[in-house]
């Protein structure tokens, strides 16, 4: 695996009164990070395509649209349209999922599958060979600013794992209660996504500068066994 990290930053702790000045913060990053609820498959409730296509207009990052949602295939299509290159479901929210994964595929954008901490890995086998990143949740999706759920560090190192011996490319990622030692913590399970929001865009530092510590985390981190690696 590549000592490489990803940021992304998810807008749902941004100042949504200043979205295009937030938008311009964050242009380092590799993703831009975007929480779809509705108020039924988690309880929170945030935006659709039509807010997530003006916001195409004032950023060149690539758009990932973190599907929240009870019914997530009638959703794929018009977050396709709306300028979305990659679609992230929840496993737990379909029952269908190799034929949602190939729905997302089939708009030509690439597919990823968010699990919540309490998921195993086992339900992904079928199609872990088909997505471009595994969204490891380490809080139970729904709110920001969650303190990260250490006994998902094992669940990391597992998957890190299998896609090392199965020689995959796909990204692990991790979405909840990320701050610098978390950060340090997940990478060093084998994390090489993050999702930021909270520590991102409430610190006293820049976007720009968390950024940048985040993704300078990488080499160093993987050298250091995370501090609840075993619990």
């Amino acid at each position: 695996m590549s000592d490489l990290i990803q940021v992304a930053p998810s807008i749902l702790n941004a100042d949504f009164s200043n979205l295009r000045s937030e938008l311009a913060k964050v242009n380092t990053a590799d993703w831009l990070h975007l929480d779809i609820m509705d108020g039924h498959f988690v309880p929170n409730l945030s935006f659709g395509p039509p807010v997530v296509q003006a916001l195409r207009d004032y950023s060149s990052l690539p758009f990932e649209a973190h599907l929240m949602v009870a019914n997530p295939d009638v959703y794929i299509s018009p977050f396709h349209k709306a300028g979305a290159s990659r679609v992230i479901v929840h496993a737990e929210s379909t029952v269908h999922l190799h034929r949602l994964v190939q729905m997302i595929k089939a708009e030509g954008m690439e597919a990823g599958v968010a699990l919540n901490p309490a998921t195993p890995l086992e339900v992904i086998d079928l199609v872990l060979p088909e997505l471009s990143i595994v969204l490891l949740m380490t809080v139970n999706p729904g709110f920001g600013g969650q303190t990260l759920i250490a006994g998902v560090l094992n669940k990391i190192k597992k998957l890190h794992g299998i896609v090392e011996k199965e020689k995959l490319k796909c990204q692990i990622g991790v979405d909840g209660g990320i701050n610098k030692e978390t950060a340090s913590e997940v990478i060093a399970a084998g994390a090489d996504f993050l999702v930021a929001g909270t520590y991102l865009f409430k610190n006293k530092e820049s976007p720009t500068q968390v950024i940048n510590e985040l993704k300078n985390l990488g080499s160093r981190s993987r050298r250091l066994p995370p501090a609840h690696m075993e619990r």
